[in-house]
This record gives C-alpha cells, sequence and structure tokens, in this order.
C-alpha cells in the first residue's frame, strides 16, 4: 500500500507535468467543444425548418457518434498526422452529436400555441426565434452541451495516443513503465474535470434559464 506521504511526495515531484498536462486537456477539450456548440446550434436551429435534410444530417452525426474514438484518432493520422490538430477535429465532430439533437428537439417541441401568440403581437421569425424558441429550449440544449462537454473530457484522454498532449499522457507514461500512481494521476484529475465541468453547466443552465421555467421543474 502506499501511504499518503508517499502520494503527496509523488505529486509534489510531477505536480509541474500535472499542471501542463492538464491545461493541455482543458485547451483541447475546450476548443473542441466551443467549435461543436457554434456549430451545433445554429445547424439544430436550421433543420428544424428542413425535416427532410434534419433525418440525414441526424443520422449521419449519429453514425459519427458511433465510431470508437481510438479508430477515429486513427483515421486522421494518414491525412493530419500527429498533434493537435487531429485531436481537436476528431473531438469536435463527436461533440456536435448531442448538442445539435437537443437543439433540435428543443425547438421543435416548444408550443405552437405560444408561436402564434408571437405572431399575434407582431412578431416575425428572427424575434419569434430569439424571443420564444430560444428562451424555451434554452434548458435541453444546455443539457446537451453538458453531455457533450463531460464525454470530450474524458474523450481528450485518449488523444494523447497521438502525441496531443493533456492528462492522457500520464497514463500512457505510467503504463509505458508499469507504475500505477502515474496511471491515477492522469485518470483521477481526468474524471474530476468531467465531473466539474457537468456541475459548472448546469449552475449556467440554472442561471440563463427562464424563470417560469424553473418554477416548472423542467431544470433539475
Amino acid at each position: 500500500m502506499v501511504s499518503v506521504l508517499d502520494w503527496g511526495g509523488f505529486i509534489a515531484a510531477n505536480f509541474d507535468r500535472l499542471l501542463l498536462a492538464t491545461r493541455q486537456h482543458l485547451s483541447i477539450a475546450l476548443t473542441a467543444v466551443v467549435l461543436g456548440t457554434s456549430v451545433a446550434v445554429p445547424l439544430g436551429i436550421y433543420l428544424t425548418r428542413r425535416e427532410g435534410l434534419a433525418r440525414i444530417v441526424l443520422a449521419v452525426t449519429g453514425i459519427i457518434q458511433t465510431i470508437p474514438s481510438l479508430a477515429f484518432f486513427g483515421l486522421t493520422i494518414p491525412f493530419l498526422g500527429l498533434g493537435v490538430l487531429p485531436a481537436t477535429l476528431v473531438l469536435f465532430l463527436y461533440s456536435i452529436l448531442p448538442i445539435l439533437r437537443n437543439t433540435y428537439t428543443g425547438i421543435k417541441e416548444v408550443d405552437p400555441a405560444l408561436i402564434e401568440a408571437g405572431k399575434g403581437m407582431g412578431m416575425d421569425s428572427v424575434e419569434l426565434l430569439l424571443m420564444v424558441e430560444l428562451p424555451i429550449a434554452l434548458p435541453l440544449i444546455l443539457a446537451g452541451v453538458r453531455i457533450s462537454t463531460m464525454y470530450i473530457v474524458s474523450w481528450t484522454t485518449v488523444a494523447a495516443m497521438i502525441g496531443a498532449g493533456g492528462l492522457g499522457t500520464l497514463v500512457l507514461g505510467g503504463i509505458a513503465v508499469y507504475d500505477a500512481r502515474l496511471i491515477v494521476l492522469g485518470v483521477v484529475p481526468a474524471a474530476t474535470l468531467a465531473l466539474l465541468a457537468g456541475r459548472v453547466i448546469i449552475w449556467l443552465e440554472k442561471r440563463l434559464t427562464p424563470r417560469g421555467l424553473l418554477r416548472d421543474g423542467q431544470v433539475a
């Protein structure tokens, strides 16, 4: 058994390495999620107006989601080589589906009576989107962002296998030298970051969701 003092000394000796890996991990994951959100939300809104196209796009993004992460990272190597760029691209593609699906569903499930009421007040399509549809769909959209973020923060660990850096480098290093402490030093922070990211977005959901929806219990 490793004592607390042994662990403390091990962490202190590897603290700079842990800090660098954490920064790399967050940079890759957050870049992928921000890009994914920037694409998925507008695309989800657009697809609510194009039913035929929506089925195709959702099916394609669903197929992408089923590709094992390690295989997907490997597929990019012949075209983009190793490093941060291919890792970010793959994680960006993975991030799209939960946000896209929830945006599409959230907008489609807005009560038609509310849309008609807005039209009766003289709102045009842009005003209806900004003042009626998006505020009502926001909890579901943010839930998609939360799911996507937690997945991506976890999957970024695998990106170390194509030279992208991050906490996965500690895991791979631990495997290479048969050092369980180094593996734990990579796995535990990665899992913690994923959970913290989820809690932060839940907090944002509660702050950004209209009070009426909060009273109705639509945000946990």
